[in-house]
């Protein structure tokens, strides 16, 4: 009885999370995946992270985004399981500066393996050319 009363949770949990997947737009069912509010939110707290910890790099935060379209998709297959959606976009900077900023939105990729993981990369704040130069990686 216990083996299936788990089974019946865990077959509940998983429906769930199909259902508030398929009404995610991160998720990739409903609107424009680039332009989603919820991935600039997620970017726009990490470049302050960024901005904060590395050095000499100027104290800025992105106040806007515009202009965000997707440039590349790559489904999910047998060789390459992880699907995902390369973007760019233009970033408002609150010094008034307007800056190109690439960024790749993994599904299935965040902590444990539960949500997703977005990767940005703003020209010009990549010091340690992480994402290569020029935001190369991302493109």
């Amino acid at each position: 009885m216990a083996r299936f009363l788990a089974l019946a949770a865990g077959l509940t949990a998983s429906f769930l999370s199909m259902q508030a997947q398929a009404a995610d737009p991160v998720m990739g069912a409903y609107g424009d995946v680039c332009a989603d509010a919820r991935v600039h939110s997620t970017i726009q707290k990490r470049f302050r992270h960024q901005v904060t910890h590395v050095p000499n790099l100027a104290d800025v935060d992105i106040v806007d985004f515009y202009g965000s379209y997707q440039t590349r998709y790559s489904p999910s297959s047998h060789d390459s399981p992880i699907e995902r959606r390369y973007c760019r976009a233009t970033a408002r900077l609150s010094d008034g500066r307007d800056r190109t900023i690439w960024y790749l939105i993994e599904y299935g990729q965040g902590f444990a393996g539960l949500g997703n993981n977005v990767e940005f990369c703003v020209s010009g704040f990549d010091r340690w050319n992480v994402y290569d130069g020029h935001c190369r990686v991302l493109r």
